[in-house]
């Protein structure tokens, strides 16, 4: 995140830990900027995309290693996002294209990575629901930056903001990692979005309440 303006920075109690400072002040002195950062957050995203896809294509005994290889790179993200807007607020290193690099690689990442666990589960209804779990993502975004754009602090709320779909899939990457000793095949994936598409339809409804309540006011 490459934008300094404050109502626009999610809430993270992450970011005021010791480890998360020392790698952000490394970061800086190591002249990599937040641009750089966000950037890095949708290679991360796109080799995650490629473990799950891997893993619906392969399948037998790697299965297991592409999807925990997705679940460490979504969580690689996450800490790519929570590092750009460290270095471009603590740091002083935002630029004027950090806007674009603010929102546009989360829109990116997220694609990726929820479209292709829709494709990982190998089952029928899988692809479809990585499509929906993609497009309600990048609609929790729009209804935040509408509210924005209409003058009013970013709302960050969930049930099912970009923090908790990741959480979400992380342990449903983990699970299916493991669910053939259930006798599972992809079920493990099908129930994690299926719980993401929920969370995130409701999520959306919540925000666009919560901001037809602002403009009545």
């Amino acid at each position: 995140m490459s934008d300094p303006a404050a109502d626009n920075r999610r809430p993270l109690k992450s970011r005021g830990t010791a480890w998360a400072r020392a790698l952000a002040a490394g970061c800086a002195r190591a002249g990599i900027g937040p641009d750089q950062i966000s950037a890095m957050s949708v290679v991360c995203a796109g080799l995650g995309a490629t473990a799950l896809l891997s893993a619906g294509l392969i399948g037998g005994g790697w299965r297991w290693i592409f999807l925990l290889a997705a679940a460490t790179c979504i969580q690689l993200r996450l800490l790519c996002n929570l590092l750009d807007g460290m270095v471009a607020v603590e740091h002083g290193r935002g630029g004027t294209a950090g806007p674009i690099w603010n929102e546009l690689p989360d829109r990116i990442a997220d694609g990726l990575f929820l479209v292709a666990a829709g494709y990982a589960a190998a089952l029928p209804g899988g692809p479809a629901l990585g499509w929906v779990a993609a497009w309600l993502a990048v609609l929790t975004a729009y209804v935040r930056e509408l509210g924005r754009g209409l003058g009013y602090p970013a709302d960050f709320s969930g049930p099912m903001a970009k923090p908790h779909r990741m959480a979400a899939l992380t342990v449903t990457c983990a699970v299916a990692a493991f669910e053939p000793l259930w006798g599972w095949t992809g079920e493990s994936l099908l129930l994690g979005l299926a719980v993401i598409v929920i969370g995130a339809a409701a999520t959306v409804a919540r925000r666009t309440r919560a901001l037809a309540r602002r403009l009545a006011a």
